[in-house]
């Protein structure tokens, strides 16, 4: 089992708002490392805080993060 599985995740702002991430999947085990590199705004920060559950009320977030099973 993973310690961290983000699967299909996918952010965008308002409903018909423009994708900002799209289909993010990753696994990580106990002891691996993952970066997350790209341009200036290609959905690091986004990604991130949509992994931490700390978007704004106006994003609109879809997947799956699982953390510790």
């Amino acid at each position: 089992m993973s310690l961290l599985k983000v699967d299909n995740l996918g952010i965008r702002y308002g409903e018909t708002g423009y994708p900002v991430v799209e289909q993010l999947s990753f696994a990580l085990e106990q002891g691996e490392v993952l970066g997350l590199v790209g341009e200036s705004g290609s959905g690091k920060t986004q990604s991130a805080l949509g992994i931490m559950g700390l978007l704004p009320p106006q994003a609109c977030m879809r997947g799956s993060v699982l953390l510790d099973g």
